[in-house]
């Protein structure tokens, strides 16, 4: 069940392939390896990442390194060079997109503020579309969540459907493997 909107939620969801398993990234791999994954999928065109455009995976990796040096300038101290990607809550419209869609849920008591970090939507356009709200382009931290959805509420409850731009959820960036450890492959 969604929060009330300005509820902050007690959990992050992940969502992912079931046949791929969690946390598995394009970003782990060199970036032609990624490509070449990408464009595999791409071709089978069955899920939501079949539709991404040929500079997605630059261009995610200049949104990566601009997060993680937002969330360095804040105190943060990622264990990693790129994140895991969770959500705030739930989100269940998320399993569709993947052909067999599952989730996983992660306390958030079992993440500290240096690990963590958010962006009031999606990363990839919350950093790159500049219009005008006060919340794009900008990196905040666990101390921050529960104003955060104070102020603006829960982007799940107020545009679900998407009507109102893609700021649809507010996404996690888990930037440490340890409280993931239960649910990380060997694999990318």
């Amino acid at each position: 069940m969604i929060q009330a909107d300005k509820t902050p939620p007690h959990f992050l969801s992940h969502y992912y392939e079931a046949a791929s398993g969690p946390f598995r990234s394009l970003s782990n791999l060199p970036l032609p390896q990624a490509e070449e994954v990408l464009d595999n999928i791409r071709h089978a065109g069955k899920v939501f990442a079949s539709k991404r455009p040929t500079d997605y995976l630059v261009n995610r990796r200049m949104v990566e390194k601009q997060v993680r040096q937002s969330f360095l300038d804040k105190g943060g101290k990622p264990r990693r060079y790129t994140p895991h990607y969770l959500i705030v809550g739930e989100c269940p419209w998320v399993k569709d997109w993947y052909q067999e869609g599952r989730d996983v849920r992660i306390p958030l008591a079992a993440l500290t503020v240096d690990i963590v970090s958010f962006t009031y939507g999606d990363s990839y356009p919350a950093m790159r579309y500049a219009d005008g709200k006060p919340y794009h382009a900008q990196v905040y931290t666990l101390t921050d969540l529960p104003i955060l959805i104070e102020t603006y509420g829960l982007p799940q409850v107020w545009n679900n459907e998407g009507l109102y731009g893609p700021v649809r959820y507010i996404e996690a960036q888990v930037w440490a493997n340890e409280p993931l450890l239960p649910f990380l492959s060997c694999e990318p």
